[in-house]
């Protein structure tokens, strides 16, 4: 298994869409338990990997229809994404920009993950098939 090898990830795609959607539902729990401040788009991206981890687990991901509602959930995810992480890069440029103590969640930091997140579930849903099909193995062998 070799992670820099796109093949790897395209035959565990059905795994990927099991860990984003505990990666989501874990990160309503932090909020669910008082752990973290109510955010809105916190919440968006959250909802919006795990409907993706949900899509990632149907039995045809390759269906038009899947693909289409894959691109425009993800599109709206990765918009509140970059707009949240967008607004960490004003603070930098107004020299207001402070990590704090709990820098680990700090939303620079988690809607940049967010980001990187729905995009990747995004390209796995809709890459094409053929390029799934090259990395799929061959029943016959």
């Amino acid at each position: 298994m070799n992670p820099l090898d796109l093949d790897t990830w395209i035959r565990h795609q059905r795994l990927l869409g099991v860990v984003a959607i505990f990666v989501g539902l874990g990160a309503w729990a932090t909020e669910w338990a008082g752990m973290v401040y109510i955010c809105p788009f916190c919440r968006a991206q959250r909802t919006v990997i795990v409907i993706l981890g949900v899509l990632m687990l149907l039995p045809s991901p390759r269906h038009w229809l899947v693909r289409y509602l894959a691109l425009v959930i993800g599109f709206f995810g990765a918009v509140v994404a970059s707009y949240q992480h967008f607004m960490s890069w004003a603070k930098i440029s107004k020299g207001e920009f402070a990590w704090g103590e709990q820098w680990y969640i700090h939303p620079f930091l988690l809607s940049g993950a967010a980001l990187f997140i729905i995009i990747a579930q995004v390209w796995f849903i809709t890459l094409s098939d053929s390029t799934r099909q090259a990395a799929e193995p061959d029943e016959a062998e």
